[in-house]
């Protein structure tokens, strides 16, 4: 075979990805166009934040810095052998990929493998831990609308002061642990659950003339799959992932009492989980505009007045989106002087 040959599978690969960018980019400039007026305008309150005292953003920053330690604990915990330098830096790197890149998930999860590689651990290895990461993690995301419905019960709107947030914060953890525990431990409660996603799935495909068929042995498999993968370590990983989710949300409920709001923490939080997966439908880069305008909205459902809600957000936004992309740029070249780039590292290897 000609080395010609042997660089045609390549670069018939590099168009595909250039051309599935494109796509996602066209799409964006679409949708970030209708939403423009939207954007600008939320955009426009940005002066407001400076009403907010100082010390609220230390806070909101510390709980953030916190969130993200916890994402690098739990890729630390799924690849065995793997340093937390590493860890850190690409998570940091593929965060802050997926926030500028239209469809950016793909590429920030090809990265982020690329990136720990230089662990030294065996690719399909790697690749099954990777994969408990993102079970872990969603399996918890999925599981905040439920808590949520635990907590309307007895919630009440939260009081101003940092005291009330940290109670409705060890609350929450604890509720969550104990619910993905129950699903990572018993069948029944994950084949209901199963059922249902089967049943919802199954409706929109039928509808939409989709081949989309989950099932609810599917997700039990992937479960046992999973467990399997993290061994004696599936616990620690749990703890790392819910501590990552909760921490998130403590920072919205941080800004909403900082702007002087009332929030009920079970409202919130499924306002919260909300926007959460809409950042993750990859229409535009990180959900910007998206995630902006559906959680101003739900807010407001939730009973946050307008104002409120907007400048919330904005101080939300600001952690959850804005900073985390220099810091994903400073990692990257931190990472890079001690092991260059991802892409030599994997040619490398081959």
């Amino acid at each position: 075979m000609t080395e010609q040959q042997q660089d045609a599978p390549s670069r018939a690969d590099q168009w595909k990805k250039i051309a599935l960018r494109l796509f996602f980019l066209g799409v964006a400039v679409v949708i970030l166009y209708f939403f423009l007026p939207t954007v600008v305008d939320f955009l426009s309150k940005t002066p407001q934040l400076a009403s907010v005292q100082w010390w609220w953003y230390v806070i909101m920053g510390a709980l953030m810095t916190g969130a993200f330690m916890a994402a690098w604990e739990l890729t630390h915990i799924a690849v065995p052998g793997i340093s937390r330098f590493v860890a850190a830096c690409s998570q940091l790197v593929s965060n802050a990929m997926a926030k500028v890149i239209p469809g950016g998930a793909v590429a920030a999860g090809a990265t982020y493998f690329q990136m720990l590689s230089v662990s030294g651990v065996p690719t399909a290895k790697a690749a099954a831990a990777l994969a408990a990461v993102s079970f872990i993690s969603n399996l918890v995301l999925f599981s905040l609308p439920g808590v949520a419905v635990v907590i309307a019960a007895v919630s009440a709107p939260i009081p101003d002061g940092l005291l009330p947030v940290a109670v409705a914060g060890t609350v929450l953890f604890i509720l969550l642990f104990t619910a993905v525990v129950i699903v990572v431990k018993f069948d029944k409660p994950l084949l209901w659950i199963g059922r249902i996603v089967e049943n919802v799935v199954g409706w929109f495909a039928e509808r939409l003339h989709r081949d989309w068929s989950p099932t609810a042995q599917g997700f039990l498999d992937q479960r046992n799959e999973v467990v399997a993968a993290l061994g004696k370590r599936w616990w620690r990983a749990l703890i790392a992932a819910v501590l990552n989710w909760t921490l998130d949300y403590l920072v919205l409920v941080t800004a909403l009492v900082a702007v002087g709001a009332e929030p009920r923490a079970s409202l919130v939080l499924l306002a919260f989980a909300g926007s959460a997966v809409l950042g993750m439908i990859p229409i535009t880069p990180g959900g910007l505009g998206f995630v902006e305008v559906g959680l101003v909205a739900m807010l407001t459902l939730a009973g946050i007045p307008g104002p409120d809600a907007t400048l919330a957000t904005l101080a939300y936004r600001l952690f959850q989106f804005w900073l985390p992309i220099p810091a994903g740029a400073v990692a990257y070249v931190v990472f890079k002087r001690r092991y260059g780039r991802p892409g030599e590292l994997q040619e490398a290897a081959a």
